[in-house]
């Protein structure tokens, strides 16, 4: 076992993990406080609908969820464009980190001025690393979400001016979640790409494009940046059905094509981190936990996990999953997905607290 002291790290380092500790002890309300030499200002998020909270609201595309019964369990009710029955990974993770309350997108009308300061969501659902995912379903491009970080960047500084603008994009934690619609839809559900591309060869288009995404999000002042793994997309309930997988069993594919991606990321990531000066990239794994919720959900206080609370839960998603299907559960506590691809709040409250308690080190 490999015994580590105290010495072995850096002042800053000793004082972040001490005030992590004493903020766990002593908060009932948060897992992690930040610590005033460590400041997390911000949280930015770009990628697609696990972390969008509305930016698709405006888009003539099918790919929306701003109507019943999404968001039934949000604030009162409320559809606001996140894909879920309440708060998504961009909420309990700017909650957790004890920012603010809710991520809003940076597209809505009514995000205010002082919304910037501690970040919103760029993430638009049905978007990829492949170029070709958005066009598909009609939806933000991540070079676009990357257009509308710059004209962000741009309103920060005429808030706060430059100094303090380039200290906020520094100490945030901007976080890109993507590779999920490349993998099943681009890929594997639609095909357009089985022609042209083997899984080696298109996992290789999506690591040179999240590569290049990292990139130029460093070139643009972040340094802080934490890339989420691809999922174990055989286990989502429409890959179930579509994919070869069944009631009780996975879809083999899909998921192995999710390990490939992420065994390449992970060593990329790695790369980056160690090249790009002052930077902590973080490779964020998300496959195992929800693995592990899916294939153990009564560890986790969940009855079903091989289908979604909304319809039928096997095939519906975005307009599919509306108000007018009678067949949606009333219970969506004993779910771990909402719709047909999207966890319930209650799986994302429980994925995002074992990242943050996992993760959050690596950013100090």
């Amino acid at each position: 076992m490999l015994h580590l002291k105290m010495e072995h790290f850096s002042l800053s380092t000793k004082f972040f993990f001490l005030s992590f500790v004493f903020a766990v002890l002593c908060s009932s309300e948060a897992v992690i406080q930040i610590p005033n030499n460590e400041t997390v200002p911000a949280v930015i998020m770009f990628g697609d609908s696990i972390v969008d909270t509305g930016n698709n609201n405006g888009l003539t595309s099918v790919v929306k969820c701003d109507f019943p019964p999404y968001g039934r369990d949000f604030n009162g009710g409320m559809p606001t464009g996140r894909f879920s029955n309440g708060k998504v990974p961009s909420d309990f993770l700017v909650e957790e980190l004890g920012i603010k309350d809710l991520l809003p997108a940076y597209r809505d009308p009514s995000l205010q001025p002082q919304d910037l300061l501690t970040g919103v969501s760029f993430a638009s659902g049905g978007t990829g690393y492949d170029p070709l995912t958005p066009k598909v379903v009609s939806v933000i491009s991540l070079s676009e979400q990357l257009e509308d970080f710059k004209q962000y960047i741009g309103k920060l500084k005429g808030i706060v001016g430059e100094e303090r603008t380039n200290f906020i994009l520094a100490k945030s934690v901007v976080f890109v979640v993507a590779s999920s619609n490349d993998i099943a839809n681009t890929y594997f559900l639609t095909g357009i790409r089985k022609a042209e591309y083997d899984i080696q060869s298109y996992t290789d288009l999506l690591l040179n494009s999240a590569s290049n995404f990292i990139k130029e999000l460093y070139g643009l002042g972040a340094r802080r940046i934490g890339v989420f793994s691809a999922p174990p997309l055989g286990c989502v309930p429409s890959q179930r059905l579509l994919a070869g997988g069944s009631e009780t069993e996975c879809a083999k594919q899909p998921n192995q094509a999710s390990q490939v991606f992420n065994d390449k990321l992970s060593r990329e990531l790695g790369y980056l981190n160690n090249n790009l000066p002052n930077a902590k990239v973080v490779y964020i794994d998300v496959y195992n936990p929800i693995l592990d919720l899916v294939t153990n959900p009564k560890k986790y206080g969940f009855e079903i996990a091989n289908k979604g609370c909304c319809g039928t839960g096997t095939l519906e998603v975005a307009i599919l999953c509306n108000q007018l299907d009678h067949h949606t559960c009333t219970d969506d506590s004993k779910y771990v997905f909402f719709d047909s691809y999207h966890p319930t709040e209650k799986a994302y409250k429980i994925i995002v607290n074992q990242l943050i308690t996992k993760y959050i080190y690596n950013f100090a």
